[in-house]
C-alpha cells in the first residue's frame, strides 16, 4: 500500500454511539406469559449484576452517548435496588422508562422512584377481559394491574400500554382500546407476537388467522379515527403476514445496546440464540469495547456480511437484510435473508408455517400451551 492509498478502516462508516440501553435486570418474574421473549432456558441464568455493577455499566454507556435507558426482566420491580437505579440513572442523566406488569409496584415504591427521578412507565395487560388476562399469564391480577394503572396516572406519570397480540385476544381489540381510553392512556402499543423465545415454541398455539388479522386492523383504523389525539395507536403487524422484513434494531448493534440480568451484552433481545458467537460480559469487558471492538457486535454490521439476494438489492440499507435471529430460527442459517421478505427464497415456508398453524388449531383447538415456568424451562433445558 502506497501513501496516496486510503487505509480500507478509514472507508467504512463510523460506528454510531448506542442510544438506548435496555437493562434487562432480572428474568425472575410473577407472571407465566406464553408469548415472552426471554430465554426458553432462563432456569440457567439465576446469576445477576450487583447494583454496583449496575451502576457501572449505566455510567459507562452514558459515557458512549446512550441517552435512554429502558429497566426491564423479567419484572424489574423484583430488585429490591430498582430505586436506586432509577436515581443513579436520573443522576446521569438518562431519560429512564420503566418496562413492567405493575406486580409489586406499590405506591410507596411508586413514590421513592418518582422522587429518584423516574421519567415514563409502560404498563402491560393481557386483554381486556379479566378472564382472558388471568389465563394468559396463568396468574390472577387483572384487578391488580388495574389499580396500578390508577395509580401511575395519581403520580401524574405518562403511561403507555402495551398489549401483546394473538389469535387468543386479536378479536378483543376494540375493547382493549376502549379500555385504554378509560385508563387515561396516552400511548397504546398493540405488539402482535413476534416468534422468539418463548413466543416461537407456541408458535402454532398463538398464530392467528389473516382473517382477524384483516379484521383488528379495520378495527384499530376506525379507531383512530373516531378518538384522533385522545391517545396514540401503535399497531405492529406480525412478520409472518408481511412481505418485507422489519429494520429490526434499526441495525444490528446500530443503536440498541441490551445488557441480560448475568451482565451478557446483546446487539438484540433474542441474539442468545444464534449459535457460534461468543457474547461478551460487563463483568470482563468494558461497555466500550463491547459495542466497538467485539466480535459479536461487529458480526452483523453494516451490510458487508451480506450475501444474495439482500448484497444485491437496492433496499439493504433500509431494512438491514431484516432478523438475523429470524433467519436463523427458519433457514438455519443467520446470514440468509429474512424469510418474511418476499425476495427469500425461503419466503414460501413462511407461508406454509401460517397455513399449518392454522390447520392444527382446527383439528386441535384444545392443544397445551407451554407457559413459561421455572418447570417448563427445566424441561427445555
Amino acid at each position: 500500500m502506497n501513501d496516496s492509498t486510503p487505509d480500507p478502516a478509514l472507508l467504512r462508516p463510523p460506528i454510531p454511539a448506542p442510544l438506548w440501553l435496555l437493562a434487562e435486570l432480572t428474568y425472575r418474574c410473577p407472571l407465566h406469559c406464553p408469548f415472552c421473549y426471554n430465554p426458553v432456558d432462563y432456569v440457567k441464568e439465576r446469576a445477576e449484576l450487583t447494583t454496583r455493577q449496575w451502576f457501572g455499566v449505566m455510567r459507562q454507556a452514558r459515557q458512549l452517548g446512550a441517552a435512554q435507558l429502558g429497566f426491564s426482566g423479567g419484572e424489574p420491580l423484583l430488585r429490591d435496588d430498582l430505586e436506586q437505579l432509577v436515581g443513579e440513572a436520573r443522576r446521569l442523566g438518562f431519560y429512564t422508562n420503566l418496562i413492567t406488569s405493575g406486580i409489586g409496584l406499590t405506591e410507596a415504591r411508586l413514590g421513592r422512584m418518582k422522587e429518584g427521578g423516574l421519567d415514563h412507565i409502560q404498563l402491560s395487560f393481557q386483554d381486556s377481559t379479566r378472564e382472558m388476562n388471568d389465563f394468559l399469564s396463568s396468574t390472577k391480577t387483572f384487578d391488580l394491574k388495574m389499580r396500578t394503572a390508577r395509580l401511575i396516572k395519581q403520580y401524574e406519570y405518562p403511561m403507555v400500554l402495551n398489549v401483546v397480540l394473538h389469535r387468543f385476544n386479536l378479536d378483543h381489540v376494540g375493547r382493549i382500546i376502549e379500555m385504554a381510553l378509560e385508563m387515561g392512556v396516552e400511548y397504546l402499543e398493540l405488539a402482535n407476537t413476534q416468534y422468539y423465545g418463548w413466543g416461537l415454541v407456541n408458535r402454532e398455539q398463538l398464530m392467528p388467522t389473516r382473517e382477524q388479522l384483516l379484521q383488528a386492523e379495520a378495527v384499530v383504523n376506525e379507531m383512530r379515527s373516531r378518538i384522533g389525539n385522545r391517545m396514540r395507536i401503535l399497531f405492529v403487524v406480525p412478520d409472518y403476514f408481511e412481505q418485507r422484513p422489519k429494520a429490526c434494531m434499526n441495525g444490528w448493534a446500530s443503536v440498541f445496546l441490551g445488557i441480560a440480568p448475568d451482565g451478557t451484552a446483546l446487539p438484540c433481545h433474542a441474539a442468545r440464540s444464534l449459535p457460534g458467537i461468543t457474547f461478551p460480559n460487563v463483568r470482563d469487558v468494558s461497555v466500550k469495547d463491547i459495542w466497538y471492538a467485539s466480535g459479536a457486535f461487529n458480526r452483523y454490521r453494516g451490510n458487508a456480511w451480506m450475501k444474495a439476494p439482500c448484497s444485491g438489492c437496492p433496499e439493504k440499507d433500509k431494512d438491514f437484510g431484516g432478523c438475523r435471529c429470524q433467519a436463523y430460527a427458519m433457514t438455519g442459517d443467520a446470514e440468509n435473508a429474512d424469510p418474511v421478505c418476499a425476495k427469500s427464497p425461503q419466503h414460501g415456508d413462511v407461508h406454509a408455517i401460517v397455513m399449518h398453524a392454522q390447520r392444527t388449531q382446527k383439528e386441535q383447538p384444545l392443544r397445551t400451551i407451554l407457559f413459561r415456568t421455572d418447570a417448563n424451562s427445566r424441561k427445555i433445558v
